[in-house]
Formats: C-alpha cells, structure tokens, sequence
C-alpha cells in the first residue's frame, strides 16, 4: 500500500469520523449550555424548606443531611454548596435542591441524564485519563487530516493558489476573538 497525503488522509478520516462528529455535536451544545442544559433534565420537583442556622458558617454536611429529613428523598445526602445567597444541596443519583439562604425556601428536582445528548457530552467533560489521552492523540489526529487536506488539492483551487487565503482568513476568527473579544 503507497502511503499518500489522499491515502492517509481519507483513512484517518475514516477512522475518527464517529467521534468527530460525537465531539461536534456535543460541542455545538456546550456552546449553549446556558440556554438548556442537556446533561440532564428535571422530571420531578416539589417545593421545600430548610430550617437554617442564624449564622451560615454553622451550615456543615451533618446539618444538612438531618435538617433534610422531613423532606423524604430516598436517596442519600450528598454534598452541599453556598454560593452568596444561594445554598444547592445534593443527593445522590441526582437529586438536587436550590434553596434561597435568606429564606430557606427552595425547589428539589429529580433529574435524569438526557439520553444521547447527555452522554455525548460526558466525552467533553471526562476526566478519565485513558479518555484524555485517546482525545488528545484524536486532536493530533484533526491537525494531520487538517494538513494532508491541505496538499491534496492542487491546480487553480490547491493550496498556493487560493487556499493560502482561505486557510488564513479562517484562523483570523479565532485570533481575532482570542486577543479582542475573550
């Protein structure tokens, strides 16, 4: 088999086509995360209350798992978070209550993970680190299809002619928001 820029390129294509398209799908959504959040979506809430102490430092794990009692969620307390006047209280298999820490009144959701959508964005947000390395040799990967993509054209459309252009105006949006808008 003769090893050229079409042949390695299109074959390395091939092989990561799923994941390139796992990773943009998924991608795309992360980019509008503060829209909707398809991690997962609540199926169940109820409003609650929560008896707070007077002084918020006192908030601790142990107060809050049996200060949450009364509430008769079936799964195990888990952690807690204060955020200035915002106190999320978490359980386990992804029930999560938001409380107003001024008033101790708040919503309990129950969530699920969005099937598909849901998952595919866990690849983004792994941090296992057989998946960190796979990902990374697949961004290795993107820059040879990237560069063999680049030397297979040739002529009037290859790459001296007018690609040059199109390839430098495309780095442009990326430079120009990395040093102007970020």
């Amino acid at each position: 088999m003769k090893f050229t820029n079409r042949s390695i390129h299109r074959d390395v294509a091939f092989f990561y086509v799923g994941l390139l398209i796992a990773f943009s799908f998924s991608g795309i959504i992360l980019n509008h995360r503060q829209d909707w959040y398809p991690m997962d979506y609540t199926y169940e809430s109820k409003e609650v209350e929560l008896k707070l102490p007077a002084d918020l430092n006192n908030l601790d794990d142990k107060y809050l798992s049996e200060a949450t009692t009364h509430w008769n969620v079936e799964e195990k307390f888990d952690s807690h978070r204060l955020r200035g006047e915002s106190l999320r209280v978490y359980f386990k298999d992804n029930i999560v209550a938001d409380i107003d820490a001024k008033t101790g009144k708040g919503l309990l959701e129950y969530k699920r993970k969005t099937p598909f959508i849901g998952h595919t964005m866990y690849l983004h947000k792994t941090t296992n680190n057989f998946w960190i390395w796979y990902s990374d040799i697949f961004g290795a990967a993107m820059i040879l299809i990237a560069v063999t993509g680049i030397l297979i054209p040739a002529g009037k459309n290859g790459f001296k002619k007018r690609g040059w252009k199109l390839a430098l105006a495309g780095l442009l949006f990326p430079l120009v928001f990395l040093f102007f808008l970020a």
